[in-house]
């Protein structure tokens, strides 16, 4: 039986500065005009749509992400956000995170962000060396990476999130370990620190730059990984790492196979439907033009989850977390039977993927390590 669960808005906006050579978000080059205020029409359109699905469920978080969402004004976040707070319940902690780049960056403009509502800021970083900034097609330097924390300090933020990017090409652990202690030095409470990695139908897929080795790359991982721990950092997600009491709540949500309501264009969501115990994703269209063209609908494509997926669904968010899941979340957000899933979890724990005892399941190291490898064991035996 499906329990009842929590749900976060993410607010899709799809234009950036450029488009980076290894991004396979959908974001798009904005000209020299944002359509922004009939864009904002049109998500406020597409919240009142999508209401009857989730009416009376209070949020737990809002993620405004892109694209550049700090390509729009500030009058214009205001606007959209209290559109959200008139149709919903929330907790006035409500975390509300917002994706910035530092060469978009104004301090005033910050300063109005947060005056609007924004609590919590996700600044693309990626790295602090000019250089390698240049190999990763951004549109910042080193010098502006740094004064990108800065405001966002002098603009009052106190919960924000640096996004830092490791395995580019030519690093070396030295080299890597400059760019996160350089982010350390700033105290950021939370930071996300991921290898790059290429993605299909990205310009670094059909052009590929020269990455470290495996052995390099291991290398890399543990390195950092021993700094953060060393720095009182909670690492509690395969690539992101928080000060005591500022893991992301919406990202928490998601992993732990929560609900949550994606609006804008090539938005995503995943709805629960506790009367027909089904759950259902939705992709919201692609392109722009379409989502902004009144006689087009929001929604592309909807699809129920089949029980047969389950597992695996849940288990590809979950497996991602270090401290993994009690049996009983397992069964309240899939509506499986614990006589259901067992069978398949002593199949995945006798690889060394992960492990368990009678209320809890975690992935092991092996199991972080080789994360694709545990998913495709999963693939593979749930066939119910």
């Amino acid at each position: 039986m499906l329990k009842p669960l929590p749900i976060s808005l993410y607010i899709h906006i799809p234009w950036c500065a450029r488009k980076c050579p290894y991004c396979d978000f959908n974001s798009h080059q904005a000209g020299n005009n944002i359509p922004e205020e009939a864009y904002i029409e049109a998500l406020i359109k597409d919240l009142d749509e999508s209401l009857p699905t989730i009416w009376g469920r209070p949020l737990c978080s809002i993620f405004i992400g892109g694209g550049t969402p700090s390509l729009f004004s500030a009058s214009g976040i205001g606007t959209l956000l209290q559109a959200v707070y008139s149709r919903f319940a929330f907790n006035p902690n409500l975390e509300i995170t917002m994706e910035a780049n530092p060469g978009t960056f104004e301090q005033e403009k910050f300063k109005d962000f947060k005056s609007a509502g924004v609590n919590r800021l996700s600044i693309g970083i990626q790295s602090f060396q000019s250089d390698k900034l240049k190999s990763l097609g951004r549109i910042h330097d080193g010098d502006e990476a740094m004064r990108a924390v800065d405001i966002a300090h002098n603009a009052g933020f106190d919960n924000f999130n640096l996004d830092l990017m490791h395995g580019l090409p030519g690093q070396s652990v030295e080299n890597a370990l400059y760019d996160l202690e350089t982010a350390l030095r700033f105290e950021p409470p939370h930071l996300s620190w991921y290898q790059l990695t290429l993605e299909p139908n990205t310009v670094f897929a059909k052009f590929p730059p020269t990455l470290p080795k495996e052995d390099l790359l291991y290398d890399i991982q543990e390195a950092g990984n021993a700094l953060l721990k060393d720095k009182q950092y909670q690492h509690y997600e395969i690539s992101a790492y928080a000060k005591a009491n500022h893991q992301c709540t919406h990202n928490l949500n998601y992993w732990q196979f929560g609900d949550y309501l994606g609006i804008g264009a090539g938005a995503h969501s995943k709805i629960t439907d506790l009367n027909e115990q089904t759950i259902t994703r939705l992709a919201r269209t692609k392109l722009p033009q379409n989502y902004l063209n009144p006689e087009k609908a929001f929604i592309a494509t909807s699809k129920n989850i089949e029980q047969k997926d389950l597992l695996l669904e849940f288990m590809m968010n979950i497996l991602r977390t270090k401290e993994g899941v009690e049996f009983d979340l397992i069964q309240n957000r899939t509506g499986l039977e614990k006589k259901q899933f067992m069978p398949f979890l002593e199949k995945v724990s006798a690889k060394g993927f992960v492990e368990f005892d009678q209320n809890h399941i975690r992935a092991t190291s092996q199991g972080h390590l080789f994360l694709n490898d545990c998913l495709e064991t999963f693939i593979c035996e749930t066939n119910y």
